[in-house]
């Protein structure tokens, strides 16, 4: 019996509590929108109102609706007038009369600005066709080196690496690696913190591959490599020995360029560098003093630059110093000139000078192409300053044909000092 009473209570409080939920939910709002479009007549929170009063006001004032971009624009005459009529249902103008077509007229977006200059005329590079270029393109995939004409996208492959009778093959090799430790605005080399391991067999395979291309000239240039003790410069010196030991026993006399990095400005390693064996020092200074946090990594410098130029002539005083300059990315002819004297300073002997060239929309757009009779002057003005040799011209780049000009130069220098003899 007390079960069943139980039962009963426990139904009851139950049917109860459901009451009590129903009685507390809010009243339906039922809405009844009026046949001629007008304002509704129901129930309404006076909230929804203001919120349909404020639509109405928007729309009276002359904001967009849907339709706005669905239907053609105002006709500007009558006859257009007529044209419309028949297109639209006159009773409803919101209502499109599904018998008959109609012309949707799209507007276009104002066309974006252009970023990047359109190249001038005088911007072209021989066509890297010729049978020097396989051979030498071949070997470079054979023995899986890199080189800095490929990875940076150099303009100039084509003709340094296809030579002539008249002229000197040159290629210009990377080693270490073919990525770099730090991000430059202006180069298209790959970057990352931790690159892979060095090869301790790519001065074997450099050499060999040098006296098998027979290369007069050879150029070596390196990443940075910021994640090694000695910065590599160790391993570049290596290179540079292993490269003069091979042409010694083929019976040729090979120079050697070294293009380095700044090794952090610390002068002992530049000074190994510099006493490897190598013909000619170079280490880029890239622009003029006041653009150089823009366009160079952070850990480079421009004293820091000039520094380590000026050592390696102390440490090897009878090494060739040289640099090369990039125009166009916003420097002035006064900016260029003082460049130039704090070059002379450290008694730099070779400068290049070259047109900056974007690798791609995400580096340092190009802020002027400099005519071809500009790269002139300042080659004059540069030779004028003391230089030994300047290479000036808006292909060229800091190995651009660089044995033809230091084979050149060195023809010229001997003349020179026969003249003097006599």
């Amino acid at each position: 019996m007390s079960c069943s009473i139980l039962g009963y209570t426990k139904a009851t409080m139950f049917h109860r509590a459901i009451q009590r939920h129903l009685s507390t939910r809010p009243a339906r709002i039922e809405l009844t929108k009026t046949v001629g479009g007008g304002s509704s007549s129901a129930t309404m929170s006076p909230r929804l109102e203001a919120l349909r009063a404020q639509l109405r006001e928007e729309i009276s004032v002359g904001q967009h609706t849907l339709e706005d971009f669905a239907l053609p624009p105002p006709p500007s005459n009558d006859e257009n007038d007529s044209h419309i009529d028949e297109t639209i249902n006159t009773n409803n103008p919101t209502i499109i009369d599904p018998n008959k077509t109609m012309n949707i007229i799209r507007r276009k977006a104002p066309p974006r600005p252009a970023k990047i200059l359109p190249k001038p005329s005088w911007l072209k590079a021989q066509p890297a066709t010729s049978e020097n270029y396989l051979s030498l393109r071949n070997t470079v995939r054979e023995l899986g080196l890199a080189t800095v004409c490929e990875e940076a996208k150099c303009p100039n492959i084509g003709e340094c690496w296809g030579g002539g009778p008249d002229s000197t093959a040159t290629a210009t090799i990377m080693i270490m690696g073919d990525t770099c430790t730090r991000g430059c605005s202006f180069c298209a080399v790959k970057t990352s913190r931790k690159p892979g391991p060095l090869d301790p067999e790519e001065p074997e395979k450099v050499a060999s591959a040098v006296i098998k291309w027979g290369l007069d000239y050879v150029v070596l240039t390196s990443v940075d490599r910021d994640d090694i003790e000695d910065q590599g410069s160790g391993h570049f010196r290596s290179v540079v020995q292993k490269l003069k030991e091979k042409s010694r026993a083929a019976g040729k006399e090979l120079l050697v360029e070294a293009l380095t990095p700044d090794f952090r400005g610390d002068m002992d390693l530049v000074g190994r560098v510099a006493n490897s064996g190598l013909d000619v020092y170079a280490h880029n200074i890239e622009t003029v003093e006041r653009l150089t946090r823009r366009v160079r990594d952070r850990r480079a410098g421009y004293a820091q630059t000039l520094a380590v130029l000026e050592h390696a002539k102390i440490a090897n005083p009878v090494v060739l110093t040289k640099t090369s300059i990039m125009l166009g990315l916003g420097e002035t002819d006064e900016d260029i000139r003082q460049t130039l004297t704090d070059l002379r300073n450290v008694d730099v002997d070779v400068v290049t000078f070259g047109q900056y060239l974007q690798p791609s929309r995400r580096h340092l757009p190009v802020k002027e192409y400099v005519t071809p009779e500009k790269y002139d002057e300042w080659r004059e003005e540069a030779e004028g300053m003391g230089f030994k040799y300047v290479a000036s011209g808006p292909l060229v780049r800091s190995s651009y044909k660089a044995g033809e000009f230091f084979l050149k130069n060195l023809i010229k220098e001997r003349e020179s000092e026969i003249e003097l003899a006599a």
